[in-house]
């Protein structure tokens, strides 16, 4: 039976509410906002010197105005519209507001000027990333990050604040959630995780050399949420749990914990 030592990494923060800017100015453009977030889209320079002017969506007017004056803004109880600069912002961003938007501006004669189109997306924030290390039997390092409430997530890893090269992966790439890392290699790994609207790391911890493991199965376990507030990783409270094991694995154990420089004494204790 092997022993399993499980390490696990938590850390608290304070969550704020997602915000993006999209300049919808420009035809075909592509926007996102975050659920249950605000979006700002710059939908026009101002509207000084506009006649006319019309925003809709699937043929339902959402904002009317005319003469530097907005009549109508059917999203008025969570939104708002500033003449002089075009931006209109929407506020507690649902799944509803997706789809596709057109401007229509007029100019004095009644005459339809080049309409506008915006694609609004919207998707979920990324909340947590939890990273989970396993050494395997020849001292090689295999490393999954996992997320929960993101949309379309993508994946990066870095090293010592470098990204990972060829050179340290024994198998996967730097842009897939799970990777082996070769024989001896160790530092600082962060996994962060992101979409158009938000990106998480996992801070940053010092993963032990699997070399210095001596044939005992180590894994660690690393779990940041969206409140998370990165610390330095050397001070970052943990905890240690052991699988049971039987009392010859224990002595066996024993000794082969006093080859770890990096376990302090009191897990040694934990394992009698």
């Amino acid at each position: 039976m092997e022993a399993v030592i499980g390490l696990l990494l938590m850390l608290l923060g304070v969550s704020h509410g997602v915000e993006t800017y999209c300049d919808g100015r420009i035809n075909g453009t592509q926007c996102y906002g975050a659920l249950g977030g605000t979006v700002v889209l710059r939908l026009m320079d101002s509207t000084s010197g506009i006649h006319r002017y019309t925003w809709f969506k699937n043929k339902t007017v959402i904002l009317r105005g005319r003469n530097d004056k907005f009549i109508t803004n059917l999203l008025e109880n969570r939104s708002s519209f500033t003449p002089s600069d075009g931006t209109f912002r929407i506020n507690n961003l649902s799944r509803t507001d997706a789809g596709e938007y057109t401007l229509e501006i007029f100019d004095p004669s009644g005459r339809l000027l080049d309409p506008q189109i915006l694609q609004l997306n919207i998707q979920a924030p990324v909340s947590s990333v939890l990273l989970v290390s396993e050494c395997l039997s020849q001292g090689e390092m295999r490393v999954s990050c996992s997320s929960e409430g993101g949309d379309s997530p993508q994946y990066s890893w870095t090293l010592d604040g470098h990204t990972l090269t060829d050179a340290q992966l024994l198998s996967g790439n730097k842009d897939s959630n799970n990777i082996t890392l070769r024989q001896d290699v160790s530092g600082q790994l962060v996994c962060s995780v992101s979409n158009n609207v938000s990106q998480i790391s996992t801070c940053g911890f010092r993963f032990t050399d699997c070399s210095l493991s001596k044939g005992m199965h180590v894994s660690q376990r690393v779990l940041v949420t969206s409140q998370t507030q990165c610390t330095d990783p050397t001070t970052a409270p943990t905890s240690i749990t052991v699988t049971e094991v039987s009392t010859v694995e224990r002595r066996r154990n024993t000794r082969n914990l006093k080859a770890l420089p990096s376990l302090k004494r009191w897990t040694m204790r934990t394992l009698l």
